[in-house]
């Protein structure tokens, strides 16, 4: 199931990224604006705007969670790789798993390695 949905979420998000899907979006909108005065401007032709607008931003806030997580880890996992095979303190691999104060203070060690 896991393998499904990642493979799913990642040809949404492709999908989703394309400048066609941006188009069609466009598109929809303008012809919702234009069937307002048909419409009178009704409660029910907002509702529909409204309904599925929140709908598909339900939907792809968990898509796009879903392709940045893959994202970063690929991303951590190559700069794990560089540093192992560097020159680089291996002490900076898994640097991800590490709390936010950990994190903040090998930052401050870093920056005043910098500037030295």
């Amino acid at each position: 199931m896991k393998d499904i949905f990642a493979k799913f979420a990642a040809a949404c998000a492709h999908v989703a990224g394309h400048p066609l899907a941006f188009g069609i979006s466009a598109a929809l909108i303008v012809v919702w604006a234009i069937v307002g005065p048909y419409f009178h401007y009704s409660d029910t032709w907002q509702l529909v705007a409204n309904t599925a607008t929140s709908i598909i931003t339900f939907l792809m806030v968990f898509l796009i969670q879903n392709s940045q997580n893959r994202d970063g880890a690929a991303i951590q996992t190559k700069l794990d790789e560089l540093i192992r095979a560097g020159d680089a303190e291996n002490r900076f691999v898994g640097i991800d798993s590490l709390t936010e104060d950990e994190v903040n203070e090998l930052r401050a060690v870093c920056a005043a390695r910098a500037k030295t």
